[in-house]
């Protein structure tokens, strides 16, 4: 225990415990009224700095070793996002969870029928969005895409690279199209997104990308073997933008594995034997797409030196 005094006023350094939803009294003002911030310490050590002047806590805090009960901050309002793959699944859900929250929502994807009824329901609840028909294979598509973005709403923080396809197939039917398909949406398109968004974000020295992977990208299986290649991919391009754009700038990267899902992804199977696989072996319980997209919310409304890296988020009873 570290304790310093001035002043009539003595400061104790002592660690506490660091549950994930501690928030830092912002300030501590001794006798001079001079504010002291203890935050430059959250997230690194767990230890907090208590005011205390004649025995009285300063910061309305309880005792010495709790927080300051105010109210919770909420980072998302005013902000805008991009969220590929838009028009339906976790895209979906997650863009109009955003706009609950105050966010201005680009909705990319390439059905733009689908993306008028998600843009109605938005702007119907008082929250405002913007359509824009994006193939994210094409480079000149992404960049209108991060261009009419900024033109519309002046700035882009949040992208959330949603895009992709699940062609699961047995590696021996040798759906070679389909591969590319997947390496094509899912790799390329993530890369073409990102580096269409970024010069923006360094510009500002802030931002947030969600690149969506899955678990698959670690957990291999049958008949995923080139969807999960593709997940792999994505799980190592987001964890070489943390560690080229974080420690340098407020960019921060988080790296979403869902586990089983329902979303429309397997109605674009066309391998019969993976269906064959999945009755003799069928998952007991999925996530839906709203419950993906509040995990997600979640991780992104926390304050600018908190970053969730890696998300994954599973059914409780499945068991890889």
């Amino acid at each position: 225990m570290h304790t310093r005094s001035g002043n009539n006023t003595v400061f104790r350094r002592i660690k506490v415990a660091c549950p994930l939803e501690l928030r830092f009294a912002d300030d501590f003002v001794g006798k001079t009224g001079e504010q002291d911030s203890p935050c430059k310490y959250i997230g690194m050590n767990c230890l907090s700095y208590v005011s205390k002047t004649k025995n009285r806590t300063v910061a309305g805090t309880r005792s010495m070793t709790t927080f300051n009960k105010s109210e919770p901050k909420h980072y998302l309002a005013g902000k805008v996002a991009i969220v590929t793959g838009a028009s339906s699944g976790i895209g979906e859900a997650l863009a109009m969870a955003l706009a609950a929250e105050g966010v201005r929502v680009t909705l990319a994807s390439r059905r733009i029928s689908h993306l008028e009824d998600i843009y109605t329901r938005i702007t119907d609840t008082g929250g405002e969005a913007l359509i824009c028909p994006t193939d994210v294979t094409s480079i000149d598509e992404t960049r209108r895409m991060a261009e009419l973005t900024l033109r519309t709403f002046g700035k882009i923080d949040i992208l959330v690279n949603n895009a992709g396809v699940m062609l699961l197939s047995f590696i021996d039917k040798l759906k070679i199209d389909e591969w590319m398909r997947m390496v094509d949406v899912n790799i390329k398109g993530v890369m073409l997104c990102t580096a269409a968004v970024l010069p923006s974000m360094l510009e500002n020295e802030r931002g947030d990308i969600v690149n969506i992977s899955s678990i698959a990208g670690s957990n291999v299986s049958p008949s995923s073997t080139v969807y999960s290649a593709t997940k792999a991919a994505v799980d190592a391009f987001s964890e070489g933008l943390r560690q080229e754009l974080s420690p340098a700038t407020c960019i921060r990267i988080i790296n979403v594995k869902p586990g089983a899902v329902t979303t429309e992804l397997t109605g674009h199977i066309t391998d019969p034997d993976v269906f064959k696989m999945w009755e003799k072996h069928p998952l007991t319980q999925f996530l839906s797409a709203e419950d993906v997209a509040c995990s997600i919310v979640h991780a992104l409304d926390q304050p600018p030196h908190v970053s969730t890296n890696v998300l994954t988020v599973r059914p409780t009873r499945q068991r890889l």
